[in-house]
């Protein structure tokens, strides 16, 4: 993860690439980077790793709107947590291992490109995922992701030593036993694959927290958080491309353009809102310890699906409001509104609450929550006032935070005048 193409010959403070090559060979050694390192930014092969796996996001939108819109959203929203899990767990597990070894060689490259190959198997079996529960196609994807993260994890296992190799065999061997685990989604009775997929939740998440027990790898705080922000976006791109395409099908099919007006304007003042609220504090100064790290990463399992399931949410109640959906208008409201509340949450948990000062500021997103899924019950209006909730959350934390601002600079400059006017008397006596 460079600002070029050509990490090692770009970045002063690169990895040597040592003896497999020199800094325009094919083949180079996969190397820790610095934490230190300046101008860390994403790579366009990692912006097109996203982007590709938006394509997985958007089919498990899909099924879920479908889910949700029949009247099973129960069902819906568990295959749904399922199989986002997959996508995310792949998505992170490739993002932190990028920021602390990418060495853009040709076997890098042709390695991400398998894994990007692993999420479209993995995006064509959603639908059987979510119809038929039948994972084995979902699983083909997975094993050839995983399969290849172990292959970039033993690569740099192969240049490390001491305790940063332990670590690298630690996370290769971690992946492989967790595939055979996952295995059980399509051997096991369907009765039981929930609780497989419990199980390996916690083994997952426990294999880089053992994994990095003696030797902690060198991701880039900065650089990382970055990745996250690119991610969020994009998911939210789609929510906005998903909730637009639904409106025009809508008014295309049935001409209700006064019902569907007012969910597209409260969709946008939601999708805009989480953006502002999500970009406006640099989280990376926070990320310094892989306690902190840990939490916020995971925790980011909630922001990305709950903004996903925004726009799935959207396009339900735009159902809803033609007349396709077999639910109630409450219903297809919490579709949008539950969702929106808990990214408000989890935003101001993983984020917000560090730069907060004073009660009223802490409160504003925990009560922006609330407030959206009061709206839940506003009947057609209730997806325009959730928007409406959530632009008053930001015009309240802009404003909250600009009068902070300006008493701790009125305060310096008090603080200014008096220490001059000390100095002055003291050159008087």
């Amino acid at each position: 993860m460079t600002s070029s193409s050509s990490p090692v010959a770009d970045v002063p403070d690169a990895p040597d690439s040592g003896a497999d090559g020199g800094p325009g060979a094919p083949l180079r050694r996969l190397t820790a980077r610095g934490r230190d390192e300046s101008h860390r930014v994403a790579s366009p092969l990692e912006l097109f790793f996203d982007l590709c796996f938006v394509v997985a996001v958007a089919q498990a939108g899909v099924q879920l709107v479908h889910a949700v819109a029949e009247g099973h959203a129960g069902e819906g929203v568990v295959s749904y947590a399922m199989v986002f899990f997959a996508i995310w767990w792949a998505w992170m597990n490739f993002s932190w291992f990028a920021s602390a070894y990418d060495n853009d060689d040709v076997l890098y490259r042709v390695v991400t490109l398998v894994q990007i190959a692993g999420v479209l198997v993995l995006a064509a079996g959603v639908s059987r995922a979510f119809e038929d529960h039948d994972f084995l196609i979902i699983w083909l994807g997975y094993l050839i992701m995983r399969l290849a993260m172990a292959t970039q994890w033993l690569r740099a296992a192969r240049t490390a030593e001491g305790a940063e190799r332990t670590t690298a065999l630690r996370y290769a061997a971690g992946v492989v036993l967790c595939m055979v685990g996952w295995s059980g989604l399509v051997v096991l009775p369907e009765s039981g694959r929930l609780w497989v997929f419990l199980v390996m939740v916690l083994v997952e998440l426990a294999v880089p927290v053992y994994a990095e027990r003696s030797f902690t790898t060198s991701w880039h705080p900065h650089h990382i958080s970055e990745r996250y922000g690119l991610f969020t976006i994009i998911v939210l791109g789609e929510a906005i491309a998903a909730a637009t395409v639904a409106v025009k099908s809508g008014v295309r099919e049935s001409d209700a353009l006064a019902e569907l007006l007012p969910i597209a304007a409260g969709g946008l003042l939601i999708v805009f809102s989480a953006w502002w609220i999500y970009f406006a504090v640099p989280i990376h100064g926070r990320l310094r310890t892989s306690g902190q790290a840990f939490l916020w990463g995971y925790g980011h399992y909630l922001i990305f699906a709950s903004a996903a399931a925004i726009g799935a949410g959207l396009e339900v109640a735009v159902e809803q409001a033609i007349g396709e959906a077999h639910i109630s208008t409450p219903a297809a409201s919490a579709a949008v509104t539950l969702p929106t509340a808990l990214y408000l949450v989890t935003v101001w948990a993983l984020h917000s609450r560090y730069f907060k000062v004073g009660v009223a500021e802490q409160l504003v997103l925990p009560g922006a929550a609330l407030l959206v899924l009061v709206c839940t019950f506003l009947g057609d209006w209730a997806v325009l006032a959730a928007g409406l909730v959530s632009a008053l959350a930001v015009a309240a934390g802009v404003a909250l935070s600009a009068r902070t601002a300006a008493g701790e600079h009125r305060a310096q400059d008090a603080e200014a005048a008096e220490t001059a006017e000390e100095a002055e008397a003291t050159e008087e006596a």
